[in-house]
C-alpha cells in the first residue's frame, strides 16, 4: 500500500500525538513491526524495536516530565517525511550520569522517517548534545 504526502505527514503528526500523550499502544500502533530509529546523537537514542523506543520514551519523561513535542516543519517525498521538532522540558530526574538540574530544556532536531504499509519503518534523528548540557548546566561553554 503505497500512501500519498499528506498521509504520511499524518503519520508523523499521530507519532509525535501519541509521544505528547505517552500513548504508548498508539505509538506502537503507527510503528512497522520492524521498527529501527538510528541516531548517534546519544548510546541509548538508537532503538532496534517498537519496545526499545517505547522504552527509551519513557526514560525520558522520567527525566523530563513535562516533556512536549512540536513539529515546526514537515516535507514528504516518497516514503520520507523530514521533520524538525522541537523537544521542551524541565530536567527533574537524573539523566544518564547528570542529576537533575531543574533547567528547562529547549532544542530542535532533525529527524527523517520511513514510511511503509502505512507505518513508520524506520527514523533517523540528530540533535545537538552539547548545546542541550549547556542548557542543562551539565557542561560548561567552550
Amino acid at each position: 500500500m503505497e500512501t500519498s504526502s499528506a498521509q504520511n505527514k499524518a503519520i508523523v503528526h499521530a507519532f509525535v500525538a501519541a509521544i505528547n500523550t505517552q500513548d504508548w499502544p498508539a505509538l506502537v500502533a503507527v510503528l512497522d513491526p520492524a521498527f529501527v530509529r538510528h541516531s548517534d546523537a546519544a548510546g541509548a537514542a538508537g532503538a532496534k524495536s517498537a519496545g526499545e523506543l517505547v522504552a527509551f520514551l519513557q526514560g525520558e519523561y522520567k527525566t523530563f516530565p513535562d516533556a512536549h513535542e512540536e513539529l515546526l516543519d514537515l516535507v514528504a517525498e516518497g516514503d520520507r517525511v523530514a521533520a524538525r521538532h522541537r523537544f521542551t522540558g524541565t530536567q527533574t530526574g537524573p539523566m544518564g550520569p547528570y542529576a537533575a538540574s531543574g533547567r528547562r530544556l529547549t532544542a530542535t532536531y532533525l529527524a527523517i522517517y520511513r514510511i511503509s504499509e502505512g507505518r513508520i519503518a524506520e527514523a533517523w534523528a540528530e540533535w545537538d548534545n552539547l548545546a542541550g548540557l549547556r542548557q542543562l548546566g551539565h557542561a560548561g561553554e567552550a
